[in-house]
């Protein structure tokens, strides 16, 4: 199974480009972020007409996110639990159900946390903790999971090309990579750096400044693998030569096979 995460930066503006990459990457689940779009306006033939089954959770303008499913989906729910008051659109979970084995996808886009320190920045560290309760939640469980998407965070100064610029970034302050390594200290696996080593490995490149050009990027779209779905990882990539296509969104798409 091929399972994509995929920030595409709205879906108005990624109207031809998201369906192009699908047919020819032919991935079998996509997580999307930053759809931009509310359920009802989310151009959901689209993505049916490639026989993917599609759910959203979306939001007026900006955040929202989605799975596109071609196996079945069970029990989908919105929102990261643990404050009924956060209205922001940033998760979704699924059971896809495989020949052999159900799997629980969660795809989520984690806050920016920009100015830092601030609200925002205090609401990304908070949103972190609950994340953190869900993956408790789910090993507890012993729960096959996945929990992938743009988390907004550079783990390591290998995952940027000019570290030194990003120190009192929100995605690269010590609270925030503290944070994400509590999470995959709880026993999760960065599915990218399980398979691939070294700096240079980006998927994400600003649109200002010339940063694609220069190679100036950063590593914040990550797959996080329970124990179980760690053992079905064949590989993990990034599509990095996606970027340099008409009307690209800031990211590209980060994809893994399992043996599911």
């Amino acid at each position: 199974m091929k399972i994509a995460t995929f920030n595409i930066n709205g879906i108005k503006a990624r109207i031809d480009a998201l369906p192009a990459w699908l047919d020819s990457a032919q991935p079998d689940v996509v997580l999307l972020q930053e759809i931009k779009s509310v359920d009802e306006t989310f151009p959901s033939d689209i993505f049916e007409e490639r026989g993917y089954n599609v759910h959203t959770h979306g939001q007026k303008s900006f955040n929202g996110v989605a799975i596109l499913s071609k196996y079945p989906l069970e029990d989908v729910t919105r929102g990261l639990p643990g404050d009924d008051s956060d209205v922001q659109a940033r998760w979704i979970e699924a059971t896809v159900i495989g020949e052999r084995d159900a799997l629980r996808i969660c795809g989520l886009y984690l806050p920016n946390g920009n100015p830092a320190p601030g609200p925002k920045y205090d609401y990304k560290l908070a949103w972190m903790e609950r994340l953190q309760d869900r993956a408790k939640t789910l090993l507890k469980a012993e729960t096959p999971f996945l929990m992938a998407g743009d988390y907004n965070i550079i783990p390591q100064a290998e995952d940027a090309a000019k570290p030194d610029s990003w120190r009192e970034d929100a995605l690269f302050r010590p609270q925030s990579r503290a944070a994400w390594r509590k999470l995959v200290n709880l026993g999760l696996t960065d599915a990218f750096r399980a398979r691939t080593q070294g700096p240079g490995h980006y998927s994400f490149w600003d649109y200002q400044a010339g940063a694609w050009n220069r190679n100036n990027g950063i590593r914040i779209d990550h797959f996080l693998l329970s124990p179980a779905v760690a053992d079905w990882l064949r590989d993990c990539q990034i599509d990095k030569e996606i970027r340099a296509l008409e009307k690209p969104s800031d990211h590209v798409p980060v994809w893994i096979e399992l043996d599911f």
